[in-house]
């Protein structure tokens, strides 16, 4: 079975991170890297609103660990049909996905990077925010920069970022508190999360991921 992964932020500040069953859901700028074994190309997605430089640095960010191309295209506007009607400047982060996941072929990956707000649905609320999703497995996620907080908010969306795209890979919420994959449970622990733990590591190892 395949399920949506998602990092969120309740109403009253706190962040967790859930689990929901749901169907599976060109180049502007290039990184060079070794050629290995791995998904594909990664395209980074930015929508309008997003600073290129915040793109550009999660690009930069992800061309240490991901053993593949990595090519940014230009910024676009966000779908209509992704536009919440329950509340207003919010988008259906499930929606953006799926639009996504139709860009790039389906040995590739594609993330979504924007500065917008973007829910999902949760048993007792249709519009439950949250600062990122992804298929798992898949080819399509999307992370958020609205409800990342500190000086360090570009390290927290490169950290969104790439817990999502472990989620596309098939890898599950991880127990070990300083793991990228690690589920917030309810709180922020972005800061503590320092890299993937060696199970992790080892899993994406395999998949062909630069990890040392």
């Amino acid at each position: 079975m395949k399920y949506l992964f998602l990092c969120v932020m309740g109403f009253y500040g706190c962040f967790a991170c859930s689990n929901l069953s749901a169907e599976k859901a060109t180049k502007s700028s290039e990184v060079k890297h070794k050629k290995t074994k791995t998904k594909g190309t990664l395209y980074l997605q930015p929508f309008d609103g997003l600073p290129l430089s915040t793109t550009r640095n999660v690009q930069e960010q992800l061309s240490h660990l991901y053993s593949a191309p990595i090519i940014l295209r230009p910024s676009i506007p966000l779908p209509q049909n992704a536009v919440n009607l329950e509340r207003e400047g919010r988008f259906h982060a499930d929606t953006l996905i799926r639009f996504l996941s139709r860009q790039v072929g389906s040995s590739d990956l594609i993330i979504g990077l924007t500065n917008q707000d973007i829910t999902t649905a949760k048993i007792g609320n249709s519009s439950w925010g949250i600062m990122g999703l992804g298929f798992c497995p898949g080819n399509a996620c999307i992370a958020s920069t609205f409800r990342l907080k500190g000086t360090n908010r570009l390290e927290k969306l490169y950290k969104v970022a790439i817990h999502e795209l472990g989620h596309t890979q098939g890898l599950q919420h991880c127990p070990v508190n300083s793991c990228l994959m690690r589920d917030a449970e309810g709180k922020d622990h972005l800061n503590e999360e320092k890299g993937f733990c060696p199970s992790c590591k080892n899993y994406l190892t395999k998949a062909g991921w630069n990890l040392k």
